[in-house]
């Protein structure tokens, strides 16, 4: 299985899940996501889930400060809807960096690791997502905004090609190549770029 070098340049997500260590799927629950295991899931690699894992990396990050991030320990929020736009595929991958989700996670064990109920939509809070740690409550709101990293000009054009049948090899090669750039730009050269992923903490 090969994929754009790239991927594997892109900062992995390090959380320790209490569920996973004390099932004995992980020494000290110790677990590492990679940009490749958010493209795994949601089946393509694009600026939304780019951006997904780029803001849940930063705003874990933010939580947790020097400390590793507990899987499962963490409420997000979304300001629209499950259905609206892309929230949907941005959840999906949010979810499988904190383990949270609205009412299909794990149901927990006497108790513990009950990963329901910690994901929800429709939200009224000044940014797209809201991250929460469960034990303290500190909060940060997050925003991507991918605009700052604009496609290629030649790419929309060729990406209607590609669609319509229209497309040669080589016309499809370069459009799967500017695509992909555009990833590389938003992860790579724009990781911790401010303008980009807004990471605040909550009011």
């Amino acid at each position: 299985m090969s994929y754009p070098p790239f991927f594997d340049l892109v900062p992995r997500v390090r959380l320790r899940d209490p569920l996973a260590a004390f099932l004995g799927a992980f020494d000290d629950g110790l677990i590492e996501y990679g940009y490749p295991d958010a493209v795994r899931l949601a089946g393509h690699s694009c600026p939304t889930v780019a951006g997904a894992y780029g803001l849940t990396r930063l705003a874990l990050a933010a939580l947790y400060d020097d400390a590793v991030p507990e899987r499962g320990a963490v409420r997000v929020s979304f300001r629209e809807s499950g259905s609206e736009g892309v929230t949907g595929v941005i959840a999906n991958v949010v979810s499988l960096l904190t383990g949270a989700t609205a009412d299909t996670g794990f149901k927990g064990l006497a108790g513990r690791f009950d990963r329901r109920h910690l994901l929800a939509f429709d939200a009224a809070q000044p940014l797209a997502l809201r991250f929460a740690r469960v034990d303290t409550g500190r909060a940060v709101d997050a925003e991507a905004h991918l605009r700052h990293v604009p496609a290629d000009a030649q790419m929309a054009p060729l990406m209607q090609r590609c669609l319509g049948g229209m497309a040669g090899p080589d016309e499809a090669r370069l459009f799967r190549e500017l695509w992909q750039a555009r990833v590389r730009r938003v992860l790579l050269d724009h990781g911790n770029d401010p303008a980009v992923f807004a990471i605040r903490p909550a009011d």
